[in-house]
């Protein structure tokens, strides 16, 4: 079995949208670099002809001290990684699964999902909205939550979406799946949801500030260039991932009677 490590490139892609593009310049230098270089500042700086100021700035903004602290951490990363390069598109399928189940084991907060457990635990009732192929995964999250006896719903029609959101009070709790963030249908109806008393639950790829203000967990996944558009493989495929790992926490508490509830529902499908 695979040993995941940690690495920073998950963290940099996450705060992509909110680099300036000086910033994003750098960020592109760090995520795509294979090679053992000097990464000195002053390097750094020349070769990509920014300041040695927009470096230390890019440093805090991905949460650092400074540089030289990024530095240390980025060093330790590099040097666990060893990139696969093949020109068997069946590999390069299978890599860049690889990449993502590391890039979700570098993401992935154990206290968080114990928090989520508990939110969806003491609500009333569930919602689950996403657009698309993310309309999708809201169902299949629906279908296993149900299993547990969880009273859920998922919605992917955009004018149910928003009649919906007006009738959420604070005994619901809305999910929404948005892997670039973007899902305006999506992202205005979480933020009515959230002004009306729900608890809300963002699963996304997008580090924002903003979301702070209308969710109280935000669940980060992992991505890869052009995963959102399908050009190398499902872009649901980090949020399945996510959704198993939840799954795994949700079952685990009150294990027994939801067990039961699980087989009871498997039962009632095939007439036993």
């Amino acid at each position: 079995m695979k040993e995941y490590h940690k690495s920073i490139i998950p963290h940099i892609e996450s705060l992509y949208e909110s680099f300036t593009p000086s910033e994003k310049n750098i960020a592109d230098f760090f995520i795509h670099n294979t090679q053992e270089v000097d990464i000195s500042s002053k390097n750094i700086a020349s070769k990509l002809f920014v300041s040695e100021a927009s470096i230390s700035r890019f440093a805090k903004k991905c949460g650092f001290d400074g540089y030289r602290e990024f530095v240390f951490v980025y060093k330790q990363s590099f040097e666990k990684s060893t990139p696969n390069i093949t020109t068997s598109y069946t590999k390069q399928v299978l890599n860049t699964y690889e990449e993502l189940l590391n890039k979700t084991y570098t993401l992935i907060d154990e206290n968080q999902m114990k928090r989520v457990v508990d939110i969806i635990s003491k609500k009333k009732r569930v919602y689950i909205y996403g657009r698309g192929s993310s309309g999708l995964v809201a169902q299949e999250m629906k279908l296993r939550l149900m299993r547990l006896g969880v009273n859920v719903e998922a919605i992917s029609d955009s004018h149910i979406m928003k009649m919906n959101s007006v009738l959420m009070d604070n005994e619901c709790v809305v999910i929404g799946i948005s892997v670039s963030g973007n899902t305006k249908e999506v992202i205005n109806s979480l933020k009515e949801s959230s002004s009306r008393g729900a608890s809300v639950i963002l699963i996304t790829s997008r580090k924002d500030d903003e979301m702070k203000t209308y969710c109280d967990e935000t669940v980060f996944i992992a991505i890869k260039e052009h995963l959102e558009n399908g050009k190398a493989i499902s872009p649901q495929f980090p949020v399945l991932v996510i959704l198993d790992i939840f799954y795994a926490h949700f079952l685990q508490s009150d294990r027994l009677r939801k067990e039961e509830l699980h087989n009871n529902t498997i039962n009632a499908l095939y007439n036993k």
